[in-house]
């Protein structure tokens, strides 16, 4: 029953006439610049806590708008505990990287298109304050990532949500991540949102046709 207003523009063209509609008419802006935002993602932090018994010494996530590395960050910190935090941009939309908006942002990762985050400020605190990092990685290391979780663990995410995995995976190939550690990584949506990109890269889904016979599919698949 919503109505679909779709925008000639990026994210960011979005946010700012978000905001201005917020500003001006009798609606309520959910973004993270509203700061109750933060209020409700801190709690993930309260949860990985509890589902791990501890805190993790270090905690990867993708880097879009910068809410979730800011909200993350405060949920930690207000549970007592410090562990060093990773965000992971797309290369091609990487503000926090290169250090100054990105007026025309280009990924895959539509969810971390954003050449100009909201919580700017909130995420380098997040990342000084914790040790931490936010670094870039390529489409293609995005693309590799989500084929991993889905073949290896059964998955499926987003590219966006990929982004953090695909970081982690360029730090430990580059011998950067210390053996023994207790590692947290948020994916952040389902694959669902985005089938095109997924399939983008694959030449058919189907490998190959047979009849409704037993032996024949089971030749099919190798079994004999």
């Amino acid at each position: 029953g919503a109505e679909i207003i779709q925008v000639r523009g990026g994210f960011d063209e979005c946010l700012q006439m978000a905001c201005g509609l917020a500003d001006e008419y009798p609606v309520a802006l959910v973004n993270s610049v509203n700061p109750m935002r933060l209020q409700g993602q801190k709690t993930a932090s309260f949860e990985i806590i509890a589902q791990l018994g501890k805190a993790p010494d270090l905690h990867v996530m993708p880097v879009g708008n910068a809410g979730n590395i800011s909200a993350y960050w405060l949920g930690f910190r207000e549970a007592g505990v410090a562990p060093r935090m990773w965000g992971f941009q797309a290369a091609g939309a990487a503000p926090l990287v290169v250090g100054h908006p990105v007026p025309n942002p280009e990924t895959v990762a539509t969810a971390i298109r954003i050449g100009n985050p909201a919580s700017w400020t909130l995420a380098e605190e997040a990342r000084d304050a914790s040790g931490g990092r936010i670094g870039a990685v390529t489409d293609e290391q995005i693309l590799a990532a989500q084929r991993a979780l889905a073949k290896h663990d059964g998955v499926f995410v987003e590219p966006a949500s990929a982004a953090g995995v695909a970081g982690l995976i360029a730090a430990a190939e580059a011998g950067e991540v210390d053996g023994g550690q207790t590692i947290s990584i948020t994916v952040t949506g389902n694959g669902l949102k985005d089938i095109e990109t997924a399939l983008s890269g694959v030449d058919s889904v189907v490998d190959s046709v047979v009849d409704a016979d037993v032996h024949e599919a089971a030749r099919a698949a190798g079994l004999a």
